[in-house]
This record gives C-alpha cells, sequence and structure tokens, in this order.
C-alpha cells in the first residue's frame, strides 16, 4: 500500500457501513479465508460488491459487501480523508 501505508505503520480500523465505501478508502475485507487491507478501486452498489487493489495498479478482484469489515480512519495517528457517515457506530 505504498505511499499511503507502509510496511509495519500503525493503522487504526472502524466498523464500517459497506455500502457507503467508495473508490479512495482503504478498506479490511476477507479474502480467499484471510483478512487483508485493500484499496477500493471501483464500487458497484447494484449488486452490492466492492473491487479491492493494491497500491501499484493491480487489480485483486470484486468481493461482496458481506466481506468487508472495516475501514482505516488513521495511519500513524493520522486522520483519512472522507469518513464522514462510513464508520458503524454501536
Amino acid at each position: 500500500m505504498v505511499p499511503l501505508i507502509r510496511s509495519r505503520q500503525q493503522v487504526s480500523v472502524a466498523p464500517v457501513d459497506p455500502a457507503k465505501v467508495e473508490v479512495g478508502d482503504i478498506v479490511l475485507a476477507r479474502v480467499a479465508g484471510t483478512v487483508y487491507l485493500h484499496l477500493v478501486s471501483s464500487v458497484d452498489p447494484r449488486s452490492g460488491r466492492v473491487q479491492i487493489s493494491n497500491n501499484r495498479g493491480r487489480v485483486n478482484g470484486w468481493t461482496t459487501y458481506a466481506r468487508v469489515f472495516g475501514i482505516c480512519v488513521a495511519v500513524e495517528g493520522n486522520p483519512r480523508p472522507r469518513l464522514d457517515g462510513k464508520v458503524r457506530v454501536g
């Protein structure tokens, strides 16, 4: 995820409403049984899916909203932009 997130940097993740995720968000998603942080590169609200990619242009594929658990809210204590209304409360 360089330059967005470097190896060993501390990130903060919060529960997310997957229907509110946008291109450019960094989400915590399950892919092939493992949970990863991924960059959202496309959203298909009609089918309830997001396309996840790495930060080097490689598309990893599509995953359903049910497999998106969280959104990166901060990297090394620095807040990520555009979080309004995305973090699930309670």
